[in-house]
């Protein structure tokens, strides 16, 4: 036996070695006519919460504006006119008291204010729903058959 020999001799020991290993730590189920294997799976679980994500307040603020509005308004004017008359003769005597009265009038403005409504603020919630993705990393077992030798093996699925 050369030295390459002895070499690929220790390399087929040592694996053997380490197939041995390998069988001894695997849970092996040695049946005779028919055995089993539970295979499992991971599945999602999704729960949601509802958490509070700001507020909405609704309130009135009074502003004030000033506004101008012309407003025609009318009064009286005493036009007093002068004329020459031809000189006519008459009974009546001077007197100191004749007096002629005439009343003067004009409009005044009066302001006063009163409250209208004029529109209506409503507030309401609605929910809208949306879709958002969800990625995790999931484990399945899955059967792996391996035949040795002149083994026949049907695969039947149900």
């Amino acid at each position: 036996m050369g030295f390459f020999d002895w070499l690929n001799e220790e390399e087929k020991t040592q694996k053997e070695k380490e197939v041995r290993k390998v069988d001894r730590v695997t849970d092996t189920e040695f049946a005779n006519e028919s055995a089993h294997l539970d295979l499992r799976e991971e599945e999602l679980d999704i729960d949601k919460r509802r958490v509070e994500t700001g507020d909405v307040t609704l309130h009135k603020d009074i502003i004030e504006e000033e506004q101008t509005v012309n407003v025609p308004v009318a009064h009286d004017q005493v036009v007093v006119e002068r004329r020459a008359v031809d000189r006519e003769p008459t009974d009546e005597r001077i007197t100191n008291e004749e007096t002629v009265h005439i009343p003067v009038t004009a409009e005044q403005i009066d302001v006063d204010k009163h409250t209208v409504v004029t529109g209506e603020v409503s507030a309401h919630k609605r929910s809208v729903e949306e879709t958002r993705q969800v990625r995790d990393v999931l484990h399945k077992e899955v059967a792996d058959v391996e035949t040795h030798g002149n083994a026949d093996v049907i695969n039947e699925d149900r």
